[in-house]
């Protein structure tokens, strides 16, 4: 592909010779005289470069500079000037110049300094498309009344700087959605930096927070820039918030409370700006009554809760989410696309899904992988689909020939009390109380039913 550049002197002989070698060296070149000219060719055509001289009739290279800038997608701007200073150097360069060269140019450096612009512009627009393509994948899919009501609440608090708790089962989407929040944020083009406090050891987890200095402890080899250093002017995500120990709760609460730290080892105090973005699977109000979880942190990130729904509440939505996945992961991996017959989705859409939409998700990676038709039919799905949904249909069931009524009601009856237990996670007690029953109640009506105690 052929480069364009603009040159713009009001000396014809550099124009001239300008223009020649740059033909020479395969480029498309154009060339005006003047600021007023330049703006005029860039508003009806496009330049990858502009070599932009400063000594200009009229308006100045620097002023046209700036207004280069407010242009939609401005060309790579390299300043050239006969009567440089330092001071306009570094003016230049502070209204987004790439570079400043000093006449009588050098080819040679002209050149260089024209393929390392191509090079940085190139570079900068496979970020913006990585960019792009990364928050095509932060989408909430669906549109049924949970996630409508989600993207509502995203597009309510993203443009904030709200601190965020994020509730939900595992598999939901809290990361999605705290990627989501970042994204939609005036702070989207800084970091977002993610820390599963679940996955480090205790011992290491400040370190990992707040960084260290070589020496501080047996195998600080180096110094080390902490997770919240990372974020600065950016988001900082927590995640599994809930698996925290108190004790770094504690410091994590003073950097919230005071946006300053002190790295492990270190005498220096940090001061930084981080949103901070939190998220948890544990109902955190029991976390608080046991002793494992602090309040005054709780309310410190509870400022904005998010509540993302389990997939069985939402399972309108699995026709979009499943046909979604089946086209990333057909993109993902060259194969050519495939759709679901009408009778494997149904067993989709009747499953409880309790991985909810990371199970959806893994399920259709390995159906893209290992169907090699482009039709996925109800034979193609796992044997714990099929057993689930038939279970999770108890009304179609009565139909299809219980004898008696009691027979009819305890199907019912154990298939309801299977969807709260697992709803909870499997928790009696709490199933007990969902149901308003007493514990002692409910285990006899689990036993009764064959339903295992535990599971």
């Amino acid at each position: 592909m052929k480069h364009s550049v603009l040159i713009v002197d009001d000396e014809p002989g550099i124009r001239e010779s300008l223009t020649d070698v740059l033909q020479d060296e395969g480029y498309g070149v154009a060339s005006v005289e003047s600021a007023e000219a330049c703006l005029e060719s860039l508003a009806t055509n496009k330049y990858d470069v502009v070599l932009l001289d400063i000594w200009l009739p009229g308006l100045d290279g620097i002023q046209a500079l700036e207004k280069i800038q407010t242009f939609a997608d401005p060309p790579t701007v390299i300043m050239i000037s006969g009567h440089g200073t330092i001071e306009t150097a570094v003016r230049a360069t502070k209204l987004g110049a790439f570079d400043f060269i000093e006449k009588p140019l050098s080819i040679e450096k002209t050149l260089l300094t024209l393929r390392h612009a191509l090079e940085q512009s190139r570079l900068a627009a496979q970020n913006r498309g990585l960019r792009e393509e990364l928050r095509g994948r932060d989408r909430i899919i669906g549109d049924s009344v949970p996630m409508k009501a989600l993207r509502q609440q995203l597009a309510l608090a993203a443009p904030t700087n709200g601190r965020v708790l994020i509730y939900g089962e595992s598999g939901t989407g809290k990361e999605l959605v705290a990627h989501a929040l970042h994204n939609l944020s005036q702070r989207a083009e800084q970091a977002f930096v993610e820390v599963n406090c679940a996955a480090i050891p205790e011992e290491l987890i400040e370190s990992e927070l707040f960084g260290h200095v070589k020496g501080s402890f047996t195998g600080a080899l180096d110094d080390k820039v902490g997770k919240f250093e990372q974020a600065h002017e950016g988001s900082l995500f927590l995640d599994e918030v809930g698996d925290m120990s108190l004790r770094t709760q504690s410091k994590v609460l003073r950097v919230i409370e005071e946006q300053r730290f002190t790295p492990v080892g270190s005498g220096n105090n940090l001061t930084v700006d981080v949103r901070v973005i939190a998220a948890t699977n544990k109902r955190v109000d029991d976390e608080i009554q046991k002793g494992n979880f602090r309040e005054d942190l709780f309310y410190r990130l509870n400022v904005i809760p998010f509540y993302v729904p389990p997939l069985r509440e939402h399972a309108e939505d699995i026709p979009a989410l499943a046909n979604y996945f089946l086209a990333e992961f057909a993109r993902a991996y060259g194969r050519r696309p495939k759709n679901f017959a009408e009778a494997a989705m149904e067993v989709l859409c009747g499953y409880r899904w309790p991985g909810n939409v990371r199970e959806l998700k893994n399920l259709v990676e390995r159906l893209v992988i290992m169907v090699p038709g482009e039709r996925i039919e109800r034979r193609h799905l796992p044997p714990s689909l099929h057993h689930n949904h038939a279970r999770s249909s108890p009304v179609k069931s009565v139909t299809g020939g219980f004898s008696t009524l009691q027979e009819a009601r305890a199907a019912y009856e154990r298939d309801y009390i299977l969807r709260k237990l697992e709803e909870n996670q499997g928790n009696v007690s709490r199933t007990a109380e969902v149901l308003g029953l007493e514990r002692s109640h409910l285990y006899r009506k689990m036993k009764s039913l064959g339903i295992p105690i535990g599971g």
